[in-house]
């Protein structure tokens, strides 16, 4: 859509904490960045409930996946937002220049987790330096791990890279491999017929936000009403999602994604809630979707320290908190 929108006195309230309500049927592209799962399930209910069309956009979920790069779309306005993954690609964003916004996180937590066997000798955190072997994969290595060596002192020269395949972690014993609290943990219990010690990073001090809602500045100059409809829709999305009935959000991923299991989504909604991926924290009190200056800062200063980032990046270009911590959704919460 090339229409534009005055930036009234009105606009400037919504934007302030109204609800915001965009044209009729303003039409709307999301991107997810993987294909469609349970973990996307706050926006396809929201599709589905028609939260998104009661505030005026008619939204299309396009799914991502292995072969497709969605940020590029994003940048060349193909697509109006994007699923980030966590706040690291947003922080390199700002340090190529790229006006590119978190608008909002879907994720509190970082789905990312670390496994072991259990009674093998690492049955708690402290444990795990110990263990023979660390199966990372080459973005990991590069991300979190470096984190896991800064922080807790694991030891580079032990990890061997993990290829998406729970084989070698199954048969080794004394190894640790990474993984989606959501999926593998379902993996390596079909398959190896364990329930695998799950230790969540973002228990342990990674303090990203993850599953973010990015935008364009110039959608956001441009069309307010429209970003703020999008992260409200998209929180009480969220709620009805874990907390009502999701039957016809489920139907929706299936459509896309039909690879994907009854079994397997049920699993990954049990996991959000257990472990608080969606809703925990700030969220208590700000809704879901909530950032804060000080998290923001404080995962930046971590990566700083990890070598991951370099130090004097104008994070705060990364992210605004225009649209979020209002409180939306919180009264659907059951």
């Amino acid at each position: 859509m090339n229409r534009k929108f005055c930036i009234s006195a009105a606009v400037a309230a919504i934007v302030a904490g109204a609800t915001s309500v965009a044209s009729a049927n303003e039409k709307v592209t999301f991107m997810s960045n993987w294909l469609a799962q349970a973990e996307h399930g706050g926006y396809y209910q929201a599709v589905a409930d028609g939260t998104y069309a009661a505030c005026g956009l008619d939204v299309t979920i396009q799914q991502g996946g292995p072969q497709v790069a969605g940020r590029p779309l994003l940048l060349a306005g193909k697509i109006d937002f994007y699923m980030g993954g966590n706040m690291q690609q947003a922080f390199d964003a700002v340090a190529q220049n790229i006006p590119l916004r978190v608008v909002a996180a879907s994720f509190q937590k970082e789905p990312q987790v670390v496994m072991s066997h259990p009674g093998e000798g690492l049955d708690k955190w402290e444990d795990l330096p110990k263990a023979e072997q660390y199966m990372i994969a080459d973005e990991g290595l590069q991300s979190f791990f470096q984190w896991m060596v800064t922080a807790y002192g694991f030891d580079l020269s032990k990890r061997v890279p993990y290829t998406f395949n729970p084989a070698p972690f199954i048969a080794n014993t004394k190894s640790i491999q990474q993984g989606y609290v959501t999926s593998e943990p379902f993996a390596i219990e079909k398959e190896g017929g364990f329930v695998p010690n799950q230790f969540l990073l973002a228990d342990y001090g990674y303090s990203t936000y993850s599953t973010t809602i990015e935008t364009m500045q110039d959608t956001i100059d441009k069309r307010p009403q429209v970003v703020q409809c999008f992260v409200d829709g998209t929180a009480k999305g969220w709620y009805n999602y874990l907390y009502g009935d999701n039957k016809a959000a489920n139907e929706a991923i299936k459509k896309d994604n039909p690879d994907i299991s009854e079994e397997q989504i049920a699993f990954s909604i049990a996991q959000m809630k257990k472990f608080g991926i969606v809703d925990s924290g700030d969220t208590e009190k700000l809704g879901i979707g909530a950032m804060t200056d000080e998290r923001m800062q404080d995962f930046y200063d971590k990566m700083v320290k990890a070598k991951v980032m370099p130090e004097g990046i104008d994070i705060k270009k990364a992210y605004t908190l225009d649209f979020v911590n209002k409180g939306v959704g919180l009264d659907l919460k059951k």
